[in-house]
């Protein structure tokens, strides 16, 4: 992000500057390569950048929504035509506005001012500790195979363990340690060797039975449920797995040849979908939708113990242990950084600007850990779980993500000029990215539901306050616009409405 971006471009800089990448779902990949990257090397970067956690996750929480197997591939096809305009949107801002350095929230700010701006900002930085919290879920969740005394992966033991982990990282970061040597290796061996067997396993072991794909194409663990409400069920779980795409867009200043960007980024987009096809339809093909509904996660180790036995689901498991430990590393950098860039750019309360002596942003690594150790404790007297917030910090990136779509539509029809010399292909196609874009980035706010809209509002609202206390500490003036003054409104009036959808019930957190 850069100055909050999401494995965003946000992710993009600020991680770069840490020395890492790590997506919001827990994707994390090296931008530490020197010299030039050839097409093939920029691909296998990209693909290692966006692939995460969600993966291990994917079909079991699609088969809770309720779809069935024809409205998840729906949902996929949906998502498959949406992030990719995102992907171009994002690629093609990195090089019709190189100056814009700070990532979505430059964007945000440049296409609709400085308060719109700061908001995509604070979503970002949002977004980025609730990805720590959701990772703490999985992870216990996935140690509990091995030490039932964690259970779900949000009970007591589960909480206490995860606050002595994110505390220990954040002394770590404080004392200049941005990250261990080979983590990256760790994480992405983890991640992919698990992928690859259980994918191989399924098919060359005949694990897959036409018969159970066929009987869930057309039932889900839900059949009283619209088809259009299936689709919509599983579309925060369809980003989640994305989230990180512009982060990609960080390595393009590595290409051999400025050319095979654009082409590597559509590869790597093609490869990673169809990674996600492979886990969701094989998957589908094991077990009923109905059983796969009622797997603990990580739901990937629980088909696999179903095609193979034990060692299939020790494999998983182990797996998503040691890439979201180093994963939870990367991002208590990442989630840490993007405020305090945010503060070094103004957006963002001064204090957030304050450093050790190591050089580390020990003010905003000791309040986004207090933000997230408020969560943990908020997650052992509720229903709430991993699934739930991943779908908030999904949630959270997407008014940065669709404040960058909108901006770049609208830079194609109010700045045509600017792609001359700079990006190839017809400006006709630029502008069908950009509204695509912007499009899909609605339907998603829309698929949230009113629970994600409620908390939403409610976790934007604070944001108003730090806004008005950076401009004061900057004797700047601010919510001058009618545009800034409707949109303050809009927040407000949905957080208190939220505020009273809770207390009377009708909203369960």
């Amino acid at each position: 992000m850069s100055a909050p971006a999401s494995n965003h471009a946000a992710a993009s800089t600020s991680a770069v500057g840490s020395g890492s990448i790590t997506g919001a779902d827990g994707s994390s990949g090296s931008p530490q390569i020197h010299g030039n990257l050839g097409i093939f090397r920029l691909v296998t970067t990209v693909i290692t950048l966006i692939v995460g956690g969600g993966v291990f996750t994917l079909a079991g929480d699609q088969a809770a929504g309720g779809a069935s197997g024809a409205a998840i591939l729906t949902a996929w096809s949906i998502s498959g035509i949406g992030v990719l305009c995102l992907v171009m949107t994002f690629y093609a801002l990195s090089r019709i506005k190189p100056q814009l350095k700070g990532g979505i929230y430059s964007y945000a700010s440049a296409g609709f001012g400085d308060f719109l701006g700061f908001n995509s900002a604070w979503g970002y930085w949002i977004s980025a500790l609730l990805c720590t919290v959701s990772f703490s879920a999985l992870l216990f969740g996935a140690l509990s195979y091995f030490f039932p005394i964690f259970g779900g992966g949000t009970n007591l033991p589960s909480v206490i363990g995860a606050s002595v982990l994110i505390w220990f990282y954040v002394f770590l970061v404080s004392r200049g340690i941005k990250e261990a040597t080979g983590v990256n290796a760790v994480i992405t061996i983890s991640k992919f060797v698990p992928i690859f067997v259980a994918i191989t396993a399924i098919v060359f072991l005949q694990k897959f039975d036409p018969a159970v794909f066929m009987a869930n194409l057309t039932m889900g663990s839900d059949p009283g449920l619209p088809f259009f409400d299936q689709v919509s069920s599983t579309m925060m779980i369809t980003i989640w797995v994305f989230v990180g795409i512009e982060g990609a867009v960080a390595i393009s200043g590595r290409a051999k040849k400025e050319r095979d960007v654009g082409k590597a980024t559509i590869i790597a987009f093609v490869c990673v979908l169809a990674i996600y096809l492979m886990v969701s339809m094989l998957s589908m093909g094991v077990m009923p939708l109905s059983q796969l509904a009622q797997l603990e996660n990580p739901a990937l180790a629980g088909v696999m113990e179903y095609a193979v036995g034990p060692w299939g689901a020790m494999l998983i498991n182990g797996g998503v242990v040691l890439s979201l430990v180093g994963a939870m590393l990367g991002y208590t950098v990442l989630s840490s950084e993007s405020p305090y860039e945010a503060a070094e750019q103004g957006v963002f309360i001064k204090a957030f600007a304050k450093t050790n002596k190591k050089g580390a942003p020990i003010v905003t690594l000791v309040v986004t850990n207090i933000i997230i150790e408020v969560f943990l404790i908020l997650m052992l007297f509720s229903d709430s779980t991993y699934q739930f917030f991943y779908t908030l910090s999904a949630g959270m990136i997407l008014l940065p993500y669709l404040l960058s779509a909108a901006y770049f539509a609208k830079i194609t029809f109010t700045e045509p000029g600017a792609f001359k010399g700079k990006i190839g292909g017809n400006i006709v196609l630029w502008r069908i990215f950009g509204i695509v874009g912007v499009f899909y980035s609605f339907f998603l706010a829309w698929a949230s539901g009113a629970v994600g809209l409620t908390i939403m509002s409610l976790l934007y609202a604070p944001g108003i306050l730090m806004y008005i206390k950076g401009k004061k500490e900057r004797n700047e003036p601010y919510l001058q616009s009618t545009c800034d003054k409707v949109v303050v409104g809009v927040i407000l009036l949905a957080a208190v409405a939220s505020i009273v959808l809770i207390a009377t019930g009708q909203v369960v957190i």
